[in-house]
């Protein structure tokens, strides 16, 4: 337990060359022989050598460490997101700290303070509605940052989103075309994805010629206002639910079991996220994707134009969505 930590003079010792030529090979310099690089590396592994980061941030003035901020790792779509995030930021020499905010402004207050302190080149924040103190600590400690998947106001700041009105469309329209009457449900207000998947909603119901008032769509924090709205629904003939997303629809479906319901026969469901892509799981769920590895790479390739102090106007890149049928829908 008390065993130092090998150096790289402890690589040069046990191998006889220099140091300089030590360092070389473990960053596989040209200028080292191909088999020496070889023998040196192979050394260096067997003796347990890991380079000392913090040593090299302080001569570049960077830690190569970005902050990743997400709502909470309970839900799928943060687990999807964090898995390509990391990927993309290891390919280009980047570890993470990745903190958990649950949406709450004193919680992503301190987790943004500890990544600060821990001197992240940027960091990658899932806003909240109370984010705006977040981003103003960031522009006051010049620390280079994206929004991921949301923005708080459209041009304000650097950020990627999907196009979450399109999405909504696509979802809305499926549950039509599958011959249902359509109703949008939710579990809470997210920022910008609760107006922009309610809007999209509304434009395929109006465009299909749906009256107003048939144009139903709710908010149920449990599951007993989930149940309670769905019977009600039910009898206004009320059969397919575009819901928020996949977690909230899987939800649903449970609800429905639960009360002798059943999917697609009482409700045809369509979620959004995709989750399913990724893992699978025993009720095949009709949704709404996008190239999730494409925004990532894009969020990662604009943070580090920041890191690397470009001066740009804030860019707002938007990913398309398109519709994935399982047949949740009863087509």
């Amino acid at each position: 337990m008390n065993k130092r930590r090998v150096t790289l003079q402890d690589v040069a010792k046990a191998t006889g060359y220099s140091i300089n030529t030590i360092s070389h090979a473990l960053k596989n310099k040209p200028d080292i022989a191909p088999a020496t690089r070889e023998k040196i590396q192979q050394v260096a592994r067997e003796m347990g050598y890991i380079r000392n980061e913090m040593a090299r941030s302080l001569r570049s003035g960077r830690t190569k460490t970005l902050g990743v901020i997400v709502g909470g790792m309970s839900n799928p779509f943060y687990g999807l997101m964090a898995d390509a995030i990391q990927d993309a930021a290891m390919k280009l020499g980047y570890t993470l700290l990745i903190f958990c905010s649950r949406d709450q402004e004193d919680i992503e207050q301190q987790v943004l303070e500890t990544a600060i302190r821990r001197q992240v080149d940027g960091v990658l924040l899932f806003p909240s509605w109370s984010s705006a103190r977040s981003i103003k600590l960031l522009k006051d400690n010049g620390i280079p940052y994206v929004l991921m998947a949301r923005y708080l106001e459209k041009g304000q700041d650097d950020c990627v989103v999907c196009n979450e009105e399109q999405g909504a469309y696509l979802a809305t329209r499926h549950l039509l075309e599958a011959g249902r009457k359509p109703a949008f449900l939710r579990s809470f207000d997210v920022l910008y994805s609760s107006e922009q998947r309610l809007a999209g909603y509304l434009r395929a119901c109006q465009e299909a010629g749906l009256p107003e008032t048939e144009c139903r769509s709710a908010v149920c924090q449990s599951n007993e206002e989930i149940i309670t709205q769905l019977l009600q629904w039910k009898n206004e003939g009320v059969n397919g639910l575009f819901m928020f997303c996949d977690l909230e629809a899987w939800n649903a479906n449970l609800v429905m079991l639960q009360h002798g319901l059943s999917t697609p026969k009482d409700f045809a469901l369509v979620g959004f996220d995709n989750i399913q892509d990724a893992w699978s799981l025993p009720a095949p769920l009709c949704t709404v994707g996008w190239d999730i590895i494409g925004m990532v790479d894009s969020a990662i390739s604009l943070l580090r134009r920041r890191i690397h102090h470009e001066d740009f106007e804030p860019q707002t890149v938007v990913f398309e969505p398109h519709l994935i049928c399982r047949n949740s829908c009863g087509r």
